[in-house]
């Protein structure tokens, strides 16, 4: 047999997949190359750049507290408008997630209209409804609360889907063959077994709200954002930097406790407790946990036994309805006034149609392709920086325990100062334009990648690495011969996912003066040409969407 027959028979032949994803590749790095040299950006400017934003943080320091008061007052209605707007979302979300899942949705027209609702309600930014709510029903908390309750349910209610669709068959059919209806089929049999999945999701959404209503008081929504651009306009520093760090604390401290409650309500607490060497307390819980156990099994007990986890998850339920309770009676919103302006919101949405795309046609194409730059270019500086850094935080990559922790750290205290707070802070120091709102979501962007990469690097499995060191590899070949090709799926999933957020992100930058259509959509709505603003909404709906389509086709390409 000829050399060239083995090669031929040893070479797996290029697939029609592969070359699609070749070409998508391509285009992406086509794509980064003439946004670079859209807006001119230099390594040398970049540099200098950032040099002005160190210069205004130091200006900034130190913090003063001395409003600490009014800001202490802004966060909690902060915190209390995420807390609402998250129980909107679920409200809205149950009802359309039933009607999407395959498996309890009454009809296949029901399933397609529930999930063209949870599609539109993602593709319009949070920020953007709560421009036009405070359009509709001035300024406040309330457009706030609104504006997170319908953005949220984009993501709520395609979870809660998606859960409800992969519950076990076997309880379902079940249920069916002694007679249950459709309704007590799901309540007995599915509603069960994506509850965990369920409350995690809320639970995730309501950290994302706490961060999203940082923000929303830009545009007059309620809560802390319009002390930090009031403070930074009349060039007070200090207090600008004061209403930072208490929005840093308060982030932080709930991202943290949000990734403890979701970890015990998936009962991953207990499974990685079982699994590492665990202190006294841990021990003293798993010991309570098989008694408890033990103990339903041998009395044939009909209800599910009050494990350490089921306690944990019941507390949380009622601690967010309490939070909820208290948040309905305490924040800052005449519910009498409230009710008789609902009809505005509707006459106001009824404006913004027909759009009209002729008033700022070419101020329109300007603002979408610059937004689409931006996007581009921040999620590609973005992923140059998470790279490296999430080899520096997997732990199982880096064997040096304290530099992984320091960098997570690190990681940490980005992700805890919300994105268009990083916006307003930049466009301070260097003025009106795309480029720092470029530079701003390119923080952001490596902060949160380089998180979602080091958790892809922590599950790649170990066997093949072992295999290859078995073999007499180092440590480089051994990385990129069994590494590599495991982490490049969860690479090109959270790079689409990244890519898409950032757009979204990019749309509303220009509300901070951060470059984009954001600015043309805030000006239009200052002077009431709603149609206009209907056409630019609609021109966001139609990038966004276009960008979640070619997604889920490189998805597709990938399974």
């Amino acid at each position: 047999m000829s050399p060239s027959a083995t090669r031929e028979r040893l070479s797996p032949p290029i697939t029609a997949t592969q070359v699609q994803l070749f070409v998508f590749a391509v285009a992406c790095l086509v794509a980064f190359v003439w946004s670079w040299i859209f807006l001119g950006m230099s390594f040398s400017g970049i540099t200098s750049s950032f040099g002005d934003v160190g210069r205004l943080v130091k200006r900034m320091v130190p913090p003063d507290f001395s409003n600490l008061s009014n800001i202490v007052d802004a966060t909690i209605e902060t915190v209390w408008m995420a807390v609402m707007g998250t129980a909107g979302a679920i409200v809205l979300s149950f009802p359309l997630a039933l009607g999407a899942a395959r498996n309890t949705s009454p009809h296949p027209t029901v399933r397609y209209i529930c999930r063209t609702v949870i599609s539109l309600t993602r593709a319009v930014p949070d920020l953007v409804l709560g421009a036009v709510f405070v359009s509709a029903l001035s300024i406040g908390p309330l457009p706030g609360v609104l504006a997170l309750a319908i953005h949220s349910v984009g993501m709520v209610g395609k979870l809660f889907a998606d859960a409800i669709e992969q519950a076990a068959e076997a309880p379902r059919e079940a249920t069916i063959s002694v007679g249950a209806t459709r309704r007590q089929t799901t309540r007995a049999s599915i509603l069960p077994q994506a509850m965990p999945s369920m409350i995690a999701t809320a639970l995730f959404r309501l950290e994302i709200n706490i961060r999203a209503s940082t923000v929303l008081g830009l545009v007059g929504a309620g809560g802390i954002g319009v002390l930090i651009q009031t403070s930074l306009r009349s060039l007070d520093y200090e207090s600008a930097l004061g209403a930072v760090a208490i929005i840093f604390v308060v982030v932080t401290a709930v991202e943290l406790l949000s990734v403890r409650i979701r970890s015990s309500i998936l009962g991953e607490a207990a499974a990685m407790a079982q699994s590492s060497r665990h202190g006294w307390f841990s021990q003293r819980i798993i010991a309570r946990d098989t008694r408890v156990n033990r103990k339903s099994f041998e009395t044939r007990a009909l209800s599910p036994p009050w494990t350490w986890d089921r306690m944990f998850s019941t507390a949380t339920i009622f601690g967010f309805l309490l939070a909820l309770a208290v948040a309905v009676l305490t924040i800052d919103i005449d519910w009498a006034r409230t009710v008789p302006l609902m009809p505005q919101i509707i006459t106001v949405f009824g404006d913004l149609f027909p759009p009209d795309f002729t008033t700022v046609r070419s101020e329109m194409v300007t603002g979408i392709v610059e937004s689409v730059v931006i996007a581009v270019i921040a999620t590609g500086l973005g992923l140059l920086i998470a790279v490296p850094l999430s080899l520096l935080a997997a732990r199982n990559i880096m064997t040096k325990r304290i530099l992984s922790t320091v960098t997570r750290l690190v990681m940490l205290a980005f992700r805890g100062i919300p994105e268009l707070i990083i916006a307003v802070i930049f466009v301070s120091a260097m003025g009106l334009g795309p480029v720092p709102g470029t530079l701003a979501l390119t923080v952001v962007t490596a902060s949160f990648s380089a998180k979602l990469f080091a958790e892809a690097l922590e599950e790649v499995d170990a066997a093949p690495r072992e295999a290859v060191l078995a073999v007499g590899a180092g440590k480089i070949q051994e990385f990129f011969a069994s590494v590599v090709p495991q982490f490049m799926p969860a690479f090109t999933g959270h790079f689409l996912y990244i890519l898409d957020v950032n757009l979204r992100s990019s749309t509303v930058l220009g509300i901070v003066g951060g470059g984009g259509i954001g600015f043309l959509l805030l000006n239009s709505m200052r002077v009431l040409e709603f149609q206009t603003t209907g056409a630019i909404v609609m021109a966001i709906f139609g990038i966004v969407l276009a960008i979640e389509l070619i997604g889920n086709w490189v998805r597709q390409l990938l399974r």
